[in-house]
């Protein structure tokens, strides 16, 4: 079992410009690649967990998603940091339309997705880190046994609604660093700094 970097998409992989489906709609976050690449030096694969209520919206379709998501693996792949799965959640419990209005265990803060990729892949997640820009992101790495979850964001009222143990940091470029130089053993001793 391998550990592995968890990455949400809107506002950690792509700047969140409101249902990202298209490339040409994509702006990515300074910093990502050099996040993915000082993960893969560590030997941790990336792992995209992304909440995607615009298909259960029906804003775009599940082609529509994957034919993006191929793309942004390919610019990975050429960064050097490849990805080796892709876990969405089309669903939404109020506003998705016919099957997709539903309460789904895979939509975050729920678990389901990163439980699903880690039995998939041999993941181990106690060894793993997760980086997302919403409390909820960290609460499904707290809920599924993820040892160190990431919360990049400026935003006060985001960062005081994060789980206990969830380091905070202003920005991808911030985490990227902070990646480079950890040690899981410090994951305990290092709470929301």
């Amino acid at each position: 079992m391998r550990p592995a970097l968890f990455l949400d998409r809107d506002g950690v992989i792509n700047l969140d410009h409101g249902y990202v489906h298209r490339a040409e709609q994509v702006d990515f976050v300074p910093g990502i690649f050099d996040l993915g690449r000082a993960a893969v030096a560590r030997g941790m694969p990336l792992v995209v967990v992304t909440n995607q209520a615009g298909i259960g919206r029906g804003l775009y379709t599940e082609a529509d998603f994957h034919r993006l998501m191929d793309w942004m693996r390919g610019i990975f792949a050429a960064a050097g940091a490849p990805i080796l799965a892709v876990e969405f959640c089309p669903d939404h419990p109020q506003h998705g339309l016919g099957g997709y209005r539903r309460e789904n265990p895979r939509r975050k803060p729920g678990p389901g997705m990163i439980l699903d990729a880690a039995a998939a892949h041999g993941l181990d997640l106690a060894g793993s880190v997760l980086v997302g820009d919403r409390a909820t992101d960290a609460e499904a790495a707290r809920r599924a046994g993820i040892g160190a979850p990431v919360l990049v964001t400026e935003d006060p009222a985001e960062a005081a609604l994060a789980p206990p143990g969830t380091r905070v940091l202003p920005s991808v470029a911030m985490a990227a660093a902070w990646l480079a130089t950890w040690s899981p053993s410090s994951t305990p001793a290092s709470p929301k700094a």
